[in-house]
Protein backbone atom coordinates (compact mmCIF):
# COMPACT_ATOMS: atom_id res chain seq x y z
CA UNK A 1 0.00 0.00 0.00
CA UNK A 2 1.35 3.38 -0.78
CA UNK A 3 0.42 5.45 1.95
CA UNK A 4 1.32 8.60 0.19
CA UNK A 5 -1.84 7.89 -2.15
CA UNK A 6 -3.90 6.99 0.09
CA UNK A 7 -3.56 10.40 1.23
CA UNK A 8 -3.91 12.09 -1.56
CA UNK A 9 -7.62 10.18 -2.51
CA UNK A 10 -8.19 11.25 1.07
CA UNK A 11 -7.51 14.69 -0.21
CA UNK A 12 -9.45 13.86 -3.27
CA UNK A 13 -12.64 13.00 -1.65
CA UNK A 14 -12.52 15.83 0.82
CA UNK A 15 -12.38 18.75 -2.08
CA UNK A 16 -14.55 17.04 -3.99
CA UNK A 17 -17.38 17.17 -1.53
CA UNK A 18 -16.77 20.68 -1.06
CA UNK A 19 -15.46 19.98 2.59
CA UNK A 20 -12.43 22.00 4.92
CA UNK A 21 -10.11 20.17 6.53
CA UNK A 22 -12.14 20.98 9.76
CA UNK A 23 -15.55 19.33 8.92
CA UNK A 24 -14.39 16.33 7.68
CA UNK A 25 -12.00 15.90 10.97
CA UNK A 26 -15.80 17.03 12.92
CA UNK A 27 -17.70 14.67 10.48
CA UNK A 28 -15.63 11.62 12.27
CA UNK A 29 -14.84 13.31 15.54
CA UNK A 30 -11.27 13.81 15.10
CA UNK A 31 -9.01 16.67 14.91
CA UNK A 32 -7.69 19.12 11.71
CA UNK A 33 -4.06 18.24 12.48
CA UNK A 34 -5.30 14.13 12.02
CA UNK A 35 -6.94 15.12 8.82
CA UNK A 36 -3.52 16.78 7.72
CA UNK A 37 -1.71 14.17 8.60
CA UNK A 38 -3.62 11.55 6.84
CA UNK A 39 -3.50 13.76 3.67
CA UNK A 40 0.22 13.84 3.40
CA UNK A 41 0.63 10.38 4.11
CA UNK A 42 1.95 10.21 7.38
CA UNK A 43 -0.66 8.65 9.02
CA UNK A 44 -3.88 6.76 8.64
CA UNK A 45 -7.34 6.56 10.21
CA UNK A 46 -7.92 3.46 12.22
CA UNK A 47 -9.87 0.79 10.96
CA UNK A 48 -13.32 2.00 12.26
CA UNK A 49 -12.94 4.84 10.61
CA UNK A 50 -11.53 3.51 7.07
CA UNK A 51 -14.73 1.60 7.01
CA UNK A 52 -17.00 4.98 7.80
CA UNK A 53 -15.33 6.61 5.46
CA UNK A 54 -15.88 4.16 2.88
CA UNK A 55 -19.72 3.72 3.58
CA UNK A 56 -20.03 7.64 3.58
CA UNK A 57 -18.60 7.93 0.20
CA UNK A 58 -19.35 4.46 -1.46
CA UNK A 59 -15.91 3.65 -1.93
CA UNK A 60 -14.21 -0.10 -2.02
CA UNK A 61 -11.46 -0.81 0.70
CA UNK A 62 -9.53 -1.67 -1.92
CA UNK A 63 -9.65 1.17 -3.62
CA UNK A 64 -8.70 3.37 -0.74
CA UNK A 65 -5.80 1.16 0.20
CA UNK A 66 -4.67 1.65 -3.08
CA UNK A 67 -5.02 5.28 -3.41
CA UNK A 68 -7.01 5.19 -6.35
CA UNK A 69 -10.62 4.75 -7.59
CA UNK A 70 -10.84 2.05 -10.45
CA UNK A 71 -12.93 3.56 -13.67
CA UNK A 72 -15.87 1.85 -14.21
CA UNK A 73 -16.37 1.07 -18.11
CA UNK A 74 -19.83 1.90 -19.56
CA UNK A 75 -21.50 0.05 -22.35
CA UNK A 76 -24.77 1.80 -24.62
CA UNK A 77 -27.64 2.62 -22.66
CA UNK A 78 -29.71 0.09 -24.77
CA UNK A 79 -27.48 -2.57 -23.70
CA UNK A 80 -27.62 -1.95 -20.47
CA UNK A 81 -31.64 -2.10 -20.34
CA UNK A 82 -31.17 -5.30 -22.58
CA UNK A 83 -28.99 -7.25 -19.76
CA UNK A 84 -29.76 -5.24 -16.57
CA UNK A 85 -32.02 -8.69 -15.33
CA UNK A 86 -29.14 -10.90 -16.24
CA UNK A 87 -26.41 -8.51 -13.75
CA UNK A 88 -28.44 -6.96 -11.24
CA UNK A 89 -27.68 -9.78 -9.00
CA UNK A 90 -24.14 -10.35 -9.66
CA UNK A 91 -23.86 -6.72 -8.96
CA UNK A 92 -25.44 -6.88 -5.14
CA UNK A 93 -23.49 -10.16 -4.57
CA UNK A 94 -20.27 -7.57 -5.74
CA UNK A 95 -21.51 -5.49 -3.00
CA UNK A 96 -22.78 -7.87 -0.46
CA UNK A 97 -18.20 -9.09 -0.57
CA UNK A 98 -17.73 -5.54 -0.75
CA UNK A 99 -19.03 -5.01 2.71
CA UNK A 100 -18.43 -8.13 4.17
CA UNK A 101 -15.18 -6.52 5.89
CA UNK A 102 -14.74 -6.44 8.79
CA UNK A 103 -12.01 -4.50 10.82
CA UNK A 104 -9.67 -5.28 13.78
CA UNK A 105 -7.31 -2.56 15.33
CA UNK A 106 -3.35 -3.68 15.84
CA UNK A 107 -1.85 -1.57 18.97
CA UNK A 108 1.13 -2.24 21.20
CA UNK A 109 1.55 -1.61 24.56
CA UNK A 110 5.17 -1.24 24.74
CA UNK A 111 6.36 1.40 26.59
CA UNK A 112 9.21 2.13 23.55
CA UNK A 113 7.05 1.52 20.85
CA UNK A 114 3.79 2.84 19.46
CA UNK A 115 2.25 1.04 16.42
CA UNK A 116 -0.81 1.72 14.68
CA UNK A 117 -2.24 -1.10 12.20
CA UNK A 118 -5.41 -2.81 11.00
CA UNK A 119 -6.83 -6.54 10.06
CA UNK A 120 -9.42 -6.21 7.45
CA UNK A 121 -11.10 -9.91 6.60
CA UNK A 122 -13.94 -11.89 5.79
CA UNK A 123 -14.50 -15.62 5.50
CA UNK A 124 -12.04 -15.92 2.69
CA UNK A 125 -8.73 -13.45 3.38
CA UNK A 126 -7.12 -11.30 5.73
CA UNK A 127 -4.81 -8.29 5.16
CA UNK A 128 -2.43 -7.30 7.49
CA UNK A 129 -1.67 -3.10 7.12
CA UNK A 130 0.48 -1.43 9.77
CA UNK A 131 1.00 2.16 8.95
CA UNK A 132 2.50 4.01 11.92
CA UNK A 133 5.80 2.12 13.82
CA UNK A 134 7.25 4.81 16.03
CA UNK A 135 10.20 4.42 18.73
CA UNK A 136 9.30 6.09 21.76
CA UNK A 137 11.42 4.87 24.39
CA UNK A 138 13.51 8.33 24.87
CA UNK A 139 16.52 10.10 23.19
CA UNK A 140 17.86 7.41 21.18
CA UNK A 141 21.09 8.99 19.06
CA UNK A 142 22.59 5.59 18.56
CA UNK A 143 23.34 5.26 14.74
CA UNK A 144 23.30 1.48 13.22
CA UNK A 145 24.06 0.88 9.59
CA UNK A 146 21.77 -2.53 9.86
CA UNK A 147 18.44 -2.75 10.89
CA UNK A 148 15.91 -5.49 10.75
CA UNK A 149 12.39 -5.55 11.28
CA UNK A 150 9.99 -8.67 10.97
CA UNK A 151 6.75 -9.43 11.81
CA UNK A 152 6.09 -13.02 13.08
CA UNK A 153 3.48 -15.32 14.36
CA UNK A 154 3.33 -17.41 17.06
CA UNK A 155 1.28 -20.43 18.15
CA UNK A 156 2.36 -21.96 20.99
CA UNK A 157 5.87 -23.20 20.25
CA UNK A 158 5.77 -22.32 16.61
CA UNK A 159 7.56 -19.20 15.26
CA UNK A 160 6.11 -17.87 11.65
CA UNK A 161 7.56 -15.62 9.54
CA UNK A 162 5.21 -12.78 7.81
CA UNK A 163 6.93 -9.98 6.63
CA UNK A 164 10.14 -8.35 6.98
CA UNK A 165 11.73 -4.93 6.42
CA UNK A 166 15.76 -4.82 6.12
CA UNK A 167 17.89 -1.63 6.09
CA UNK A 168 21.94 -2.00 5.34
CA UNK A 169 23.71 0.91 4.28
CA UNK A 170 24.76 4.53 5.71
CA UNK A 171 24.26 4.57 9.71
CA UNK A 172 20.59 6.04 10.53
CA UNK A 173 19.08 6.42 13.65
CA UNK A 174 16.18 3.60 15.07
CA UNK A 175 13.49 6.26 14.74
CA UNK A 176 14.50 7.48 10.83
CA UNK A 177 14.70 4.42 9.57
CA UNK A 178 11.32 3.07 11.32
CA UNK A 179 9.35 6.09 9.76
CA UNK A 180 9.91 4.14 6.36
CA UNK A 181 9.08 0.96 7.30
CA UNK A 182 5.15 -0.32 6.43
CA UNK A 183 3.51 -4.22 6.48
CA UNK A 184 0.96 -4.71 4.32
CA UNK A 185 0.66 -8.74 3.90
CA UNK A 186 -2.45 -9.50 1.65
CA UNK A 187 -3.86 -13.09 1.80
CA UNK A 188 -2.94 -13.61 5.42
CA UNK A 189 -3.42 -17.28 6.23
CA UNK A 190 -4.60 -16.93 9.61
CA UNK A 191 -8.21 -16.50 8.12
CA UNK A 192 -10.81 -14.90 10.98
CA UNK A 193 -12.80 -18.25 11.54
CA UNK A 194 -14.94 -19.03 14.73
CA UNK A 195 -11.52 -18.74 16.63
CA UNK A 196 -8.80 -16.11 17.83
CA UNK A 197 -6.26 -14.64 16.00
CA UNK A 198 -2.53 -16.18 16.63
CA UNK A 199 -0.30 -13.97 18.61
CA UNK A 200 1.31 -11.52 16.21
CA UNK A 201 4.70 -9.45 17.44
CA UNK A 202 7.33 -7.65 15.91
CA UNK A 203 11.51 -8.49 16.33
CA UNK A 204 13.51 -5.77 15.96
CA UNK A 205 17.23 -5.94 15.68
CA UNK A 206 19.49 -2.99 15.30
CA UNK A 207 23.63 -3.40 14.86
CA UNK A 208 26.31 -0.67 14.50
CA UNK A 209 29.46 -0.73 12.57
CA UNK A 210 30.76 -2.33 15.47
CA UNK A 211 28.18 -5.21 15.15
CA UNK A 212 26.78 -4.84 18.46
CA UNK A 213 23.20 -5.46 18.51
CA UNK A 214 19.71 -4.04 20.49
CA UNK A 215 17.29 -6.31 20.07
CA UNK A 216 13.49 -5.60 20.74
CA UNK A 217 10.55 -7.57 20.87
CA UNK A 218 7.16 -5.44 20.21
CA UNK A 219 4.01 -7.64 21.45
CA UNK A 220 0.90 -6.58 19.25
CA UNK A 221 -2.82 -6.42 20.18
CA UNK A 222 -5.20 -7.28 18.19
CA UNK A 223 -9.08 -6.05 19.16
CA UNK A 224 -10.55 -8.54 20.20
CA UNK A 225 -11.25 -12.16 18.62
CA UNK A 226 -11.94 -12.46 14.99
CA UNK A 227 -15.43 -14.53 15.23
CA UNK A 228 -17.68 -14.53 12.14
Amino acid sequence: MDQEKFGNLIKKIRKDNNLTQKEFADKYNVTYQAVSKWENGKNMPDSLLIKKICDDFNLKIEDLFNGEVKKKSYVPIMIVLGLIVFFIWGLVIIRCIDSSYEFKTITTSCERFNISGSLAYNTKKATIYISNIEYCGGDNREMYSSISCTLYEEDIELFKKIDSYVYEGSPITLEKFLKDVKFKVDDYDSICKDRNIHALYIDIIAKDDKDRAKKYRVDLEVEGSCKK
